[in-house]
């Protein structure tokens, strides 16, 4: 297993780093490393996490980046308001929003799974004219790019279907660890520290009670796969894949259809024995890559 051991006191210390915003009406969490001399990072977290998956990362990419990696709303220690209607469009929003209070002018974008979404409506404003900073680059983690390969998962079909909020209040922390556990490679399942801290994360102002709001992004995917496709083909800035091969949802599938639709030279990294969440099971192989892309892309 090449992921890293966590101490049981990392949330308090990655909560104790960070910083609130008042954007769009919500506070938003997020974590700055400050160093305003070094090239910006924007990092967009995945469902049902939030800004905490990058923390094995993170002091590997700081020695070389300004790293910015925000909670979205609805995730982590961001608001999360219960009788809300969450969406793609409005999380970019809020991201565009932060951009603009950070004044951040020229970033790379790091995404994973729901951020790759977010990223790609993103990534579409960009395209036309219409983005809040100048993108430099995008390296996407994976996620369900594109609607037709998202093999989702048992309880995320159920969170979808008319008993969604039904379903979201039966389920608790073993279920949790049995799903969330399976998307991972064999040989590089989380502790059962990383699990709880997971789950705490999740649970944090009742979170785990929206999970069937917040999963209303596989409705904007299939609604929205034309833009969010074209994002991507039209992209005004060189994008890289890292992928976990091993993972059931958006493994080595997602990277072969990303090839026949997309451009099947740009940069990849393939992980054959990793799962969904690849800065999490092997942290210094996706550090690695992801300097050695924006050294190449930056000559």
């Amino acid at each position: 297993m090449q992921s890293n051991g966590i101490s049981p006191d990392s949330i308090d210390a990655w909560l104790d780093g960070g910083a609130y915003l008042s954007l769009l009406g919500h506070n938003i969490f997020y974590r700055d490393s400050g160093a305003e001399d070094k090239p910006a990072v924007l990092l967009i977290h995945g469902y049902p996490t939030s800004g905490w998956d990058w923390q094995k990362i993170w002091g590997q990419l700081e020695k070389h980046y300004r790293l910015i990696a925000p909670d979205m709303l609805g995730f982590g220690f961001s608001d999360k308001p219960r009788n809300h209607n969450y969406s793609i469009h409005e999380q970019a929003d809020i991201l565009e929003a932060l951009v603009t209070e950070l004044g951040l002018t020229r970033f790379h974008v790091l995404a994973h799974d729901y951020g790759d979404t977010v990223a790609q409506e993103l990534l579409y404003r960009q395209n036309v004219g219409k983005g809040k900073g100048h993108w430099l680059s995008a390296c996407l983690l994976n996620g369900g790019l594109f609607p037709e390969t998202h093999r989702a998962r048992l309880v995320q079909k159920l969170l979808e279907g008319p008993l969604g909020a039904y379903i979201a209040r039966l389920f608790g922390k073993n279920q949790f660890e049995r799903s969330f556990s399976a998307v991972f490679g064999s040989a590089s399942r989380p502790s059962q520290a990383e699990l709880d801290s997971f789950w705490q994360l999740i649970c944090r102002q009742h979170g785990n009670q929206i999970m069937h709001k917040l999963i209303h992004y596989m409705a904007d995917r299939r609604q929205q796969r034309d833009r969010w496709l074209l994002a991507l083909r039209d992209s005004c800035v060189p994008i890289m894949l890292i992928n976990g091969s091993a993972d059931p949802v958006s493994g080595a599938h997602m990277v072969a259809r990303y090839r026949e639709l997309v451009r099947p030279n740009d940069p990849m990294l393939e992980l054959p024995d990793i799962g969904h969440y690849p800065q999490v099971e092997a942290p210094t192989a996706v550090a690695n890559a992801y300097h050695k892309f924006l050294q190449a892309i930056s000559k």
